[in-house]
Order: C-alpha cells, then sequence, then structure tokens
C-alpha cells in the first residue's frame, strides 16, 4: 500500500487545525481509502494555542504527527523544512489556513499515479484582496520573464510532491530558500492543477509587508539578475546624458561666456538626482549582497524542539540506512 505523507505549517492556526483535520480525513477515507497515510503539522512558534490543539489531535489519531520548532524561524524557511518530513511515496504540502483545497488531492493523486513527479496547484481566482492579486501577478509577470528558469504563475507551493523529488530538495543546502523557483528548476514532468483560491480561514494573514517584501526580494536575486543589469545600464545611459550635457554646457558657456548663467539650481536639481539613482541601486546591490552572506552562513534551515508520533519512523529509518 503506497503511503501519502501530508505536511502542514503552521503559525496561529488554532481555529485553522481542526478543520483542516476533519477535511483531510474525510479525503483519505472516502475518497483513497487504498492509500495510508500521515498528517504532519510543523508549527513555527506559535503565540496561541495551536500546539495544544496539535497535540490533541496527536493523542487520539496516530496518523497525526507533530514538529514544534525550537523558535519562530520564518515562513520561507519553515516551509521548505515542512516538506522534508514526510516518509511516504509523495509527500503533499497543504497551507493551513485552507485557502487551498485538500479535496483537490485525489485529482493530484491521479496525476501522479500516470508518471508526474511533481503536480502543483495553479490559482486562476483568489478570494483574497483584488489589489494584493494584482500585485501578485505583477510579480510573477516580471520575475517569470527576466528568470533564467521558467516559473509557475500564481503557484505558491500547494502541491503534490514525488519522493524522487522530495529526495532532491534534501539535497540543496541553502538557509534561506526560494521554494517557487526550486520547484520550477528541478520539478520533473510537471503537471498543473488549476483552482480558484478561498478565503484564508484564518481571517487575518499571518504575512505583514515587510515578510513579504522579503520573500519577494529573495525570488529577485535568486532567479533573475535584471535588476543589478538594470543598475548598469542606468548608469551608463546618465553617464552618456552627463557626458552630452557638459559638453553643450562648456560650448554654451564658450560662445556666451558674459550671458550664459552658472545655473546653480540646475546644478543642485542634478546632483540631487544622480545621488538618489546611486542610493536606489546600491539598495538593490544590497540585496544581492544580503542573499549571499546568507547563504555562505551555512546555518542550518530551522531548529526541531519537539516531535510527537515520530517513533515508529525511527526504526525503519535506521533499517534503511543499514542497508545502504
Amino acid at each position: 500500500m503506497k503511503k501519502i505523507s501530508v505536511t502542514i505549517p503552521t503559525y496561529s492556526d488554532e481555529k485553522c487545525v481542526p478543520a483542516m483535520y476533519e477535511r483531510l480525513t474525510k479525503v483519505f477515507t472516502e475518497q483513497l481509502p487504498n492509500y495510508d497515510y500521515e498528517i504532519i503539522f510543523v508549527d513555527d512558534y506559535s503565540p496561541d494555542s495551536t500546539r495544544e490543539v496539535i497535540r490533541e489531535y496527536c493523542a487520539k489519531d496516530k496518523h497525526v504527527k507533530a514538529v514544534f520548532n525550537a523558535r519562530n524561524f520564518g515562513y520561507t524557511r519553515n516551509v521548505f523544512a515542512t516538506m522534508q518530513y514526510g516518509t511516504g511515496d509523495a509527500t503533499f504540502l497543504l497551507f493551513s489556513d485552507l485557502q487551498d483545497p485538500p479535496e483537490m488531492l485525489p485529482k493530484m493523486v491521479e496525476l501522479w499515479e500516470q508518471g508526474h513527479k511533481v503536480v502543483v496547484g495553479q490559482k486562476t481566482k483568489s478570494k483574497e484582496s483584488k489589489i494584493l492579486f494584482f500585485l501578485r501577478t505583477i510579480y510573477y509577470d516580471v520575475i517569470g520573464k527576466f528568470s533564467d528558469t521558467k516559473q509557475i504563475q500564481h503557484f505558491d507551493g500547494f502541491g503534490l510532491y514525488d519522493r524522487a523529488f522530495i529526495d532532491v530538495m534534501k539535497q540543496i543546502d541553502d538557509p534561506y530558500p526560494y521554494f517557487k523557483g526550486l520547484v520550477s528548476e528541478y520539478g520533473m514532468n510537471i503537471a498543473v492543477v488549476q483552482y480558484e483560491q478561498a478565503a484564508s480561514l484564518r481571517g487575518k494573514s499571518g504575512q505583514n509587508f515587510w515578510k513579504v517584501y522579503d520573500a519577494a526580494m529573495v525570488g529577485i536575486t535568486s532567479y533573475t539578475k535584471i535588476l543589478m543589469r538594470i543598475a548598469t545600464f542606468v548608469g551608463a545611459i546618465l553617464g552618456i546624458i552627463s557626458a552630452l550635457l557638459a559638453i553643450f554646457v562648456l560650448f554654451s558657456k564658450l560662445f556666451h561666456w558674459y550671458e550664459y548663467p552658472y545655473g546653480t539650481a540646475s546644478i543642485i536639481i542634478g546632483v540631487f538626482f544622480i545621488g538618489a539613482i546611486q542610493l536606489f541601486f546600491l539598495g538593490i546591490l544590497g540585496e544581492y549582497i544580503l542573499g549571499i552572506n546568507t547563504r555562505t552562513m551555512r546555518r542550518p534551515l530551522v531548529v526541531v524542539g519537539e516531535k510527537i508520533n515520530f517513533e515508529e519512523d525511527e526504526p525503519k529509518k535506521l533499517k534503511e540506512d543499514k542497508q545502504s
């Protein structure tokens, strides 16, 4: 019997865990009865009672397992770590706020059984803010056009991943990975299932502006060189314009020595303009350097504080290690 691991990153999801459990178990009992399964909640140090709720389900159902991070490591790192805890033949990555429907799993399993190693969900519409969805569309268009690897539009990680792909992900030594880009780059025989994203059951998003900005810049600096190349081109163009203006000013002064004003105001405006351009692109350069610095420090992705219901998997792992 094949086994499917459902891995769910959580943060402040005390209201979402019960609904997630009920909907997932219903899917397995009614639509996927021929598959063994495990449901793994990976909590990133929630400040509410999320962990207590997860403990209750772990106590009453051995299919439910838990991983509790020792501290908060952030959305990006926790998601990448979450998908690696599964022991099944395939791993279903699902987000705890239930914007992405667990009921899509049977369709994804069907495509997986047909030979697709990666089956991802792609949003066609979303009940989130229309402005936010529009901004995401622009972001995906930009990174898609300038990335060396073709990116999947409106994809947040929701999908079913074969064990072969998970094994590849485990080889990636990156303390701040851009998971969506890695799926596009290393995904094998990818199938895309479209769906309409629901409203978050959590209500308020756990992502603020700085977290969203941080994740966006990780994607841009990891998979595009466009910003640094724009800086080069803008610098070159401004340099040519400045040289032409300097020549113009020189000849104007030579031919109109006593009439041509020095133009203090225009000089000040020019200095401030050039200074603003320089500061902007220094900030862009800093983003790339920050990404390099983070990756070269070789810090662990996350630190696990506690695991629940994983005991039965340890002997299997030890046996496999001995055989290999």
